[in-house]
């Protein structure tokens, strides 16, 4: 009789220190306050967006359509290089060395502009990925932690099943026998249910500065984006979606849709749009592919800068 109390008192504890060690485990809460993603300068953009107004410019562009396509005369507008453009095209008549030279003045000033778009595309893009590996690295952090877990308790519900067949072998009443082996199942199917956690364990990761924030309310609400990348992630001419939805408005439907369900209640209230929390793993991964989408579409933008370039080499160099 004393050793049959010896045992299960040996079992006991053995999953009384699981437990502890379980509850230390969430009190162990790895918290990042802040991104090390963020450019440690802060710029002051213009927050001053180009007109979306772009039936009328193109319109009032119309003698620029024979050299550059609309999504070109659009951007040349928002970049406030239209008037440079109409005083290429009039020196262009005159085949003076003078003219010559003032022509390439004035393209060396609308390349200047576009570098400066274009290392803003690129500074953004760039966040996008430091942010998208950062959460990686989180999700796959607590991926490591309910791995762990459950392998442990696999472990220990095998190990509860043999000692619970070696002690009802090693006992002589048959009753005892019978009552360590229902009491080694009930171990076992224990362990078993503590495995199918749907949710697993939750760290808190800090995002003040949202990048995914803007994007899914549709307003430019922070400073995170300059107002030239922000206008072409939402002027509907730069989109190449059915539906006439811009881009950004396209990626938030998909978000929608293959992310939360089409539920928007449970989507507007996601600790993904907030300035951070409590995540779990799904979460966290979740967050990692909306970062990854917009990083590229976002380098997707380039190709529209770079249709630009190529009209604008052809008409100085024609």
């Amino acid at each position: 009789m004393l050793k049959i109390l010896y045992f299960f008192f040996a079992i006991i504890s053995l999953f009384s220190c699981v437990s502890q060690h379980n509850k230390n485990m969430n009190e162990n809460i790895l918290t990042l306050k802040d991104s090390y993603c963020k450019a440690p300068y802060h710029y002051n953009y213009e927050n001053k967006l180009p007109s979306y107004n772009s039936d009328s410019i193109l319109t009032a562009n119309n003698h620029l359509k024979n050299n550059f396509s609309d999504q070109s005369i659009l951007i040349l507008n928002a970049l406030g290089n239209i008037d440079e453009v109409d005083e290429i095209i009039k020196l262009k008549k005159d085949s003076t060395i003078n003219s010559r030279l003032k022509v390439l003045e004035l393209k060396n000033s609308i390349n200047s502009k576009i570098t400066i778009a274009l290392t803003e595309l690129d500074a953004v893009a760039a966040e996008f990925d430091c942010e998208g590996e950062r959460v990686a690295q989180m999700a796959n952090f607590v991926d490591n932690i309910n791995d762990n877990r459950t392998n442990k308790l696999v472990i220990y519900s095998i190990v509860a099943g043999a000692a619970a067949s070696i002690a009802s072998g090693i006992i002589k009443s048959d009753s005892w026998g019978s009552a360590v082996d229902i009491s080694g199942g009930v171990l076992g199917a224990g362990l078993g249910f503590a495995t199918l956690n749907p949710k697993g364990k939750k760290v808190e990761f800090i995002h003040s500065r949202n990048l995914l924030r803007d994007v899914w309310n549709q307003k430019l609400e922070s400073e995170n984006f300059p107002p030239f990348v922000w206008y072409m992630y939402t002027e509907k001419k730069f989109s190449n979606y059915k539906g006439g939805l811009s881009v950004i408005a396209n990626i938030k439907q998909r978000w929608l849709n293959l992310n939360f369900d089409n539920n928007i209640e449970e989507a507007n209230k996601s600790v993904n749009f907030s300035s951070g929390g409590e995540y779990i793993a799904e979460d966290l991964h979740n967050r990692t592919l909306m970062l990854n989408q917009m990083q590229s579409a976002t380098r997707i933008i380039n190709q529209n800068i770079n249709y630009l370039l190529l009209d604008l080499d052809k008409l100085v160099l024609n």
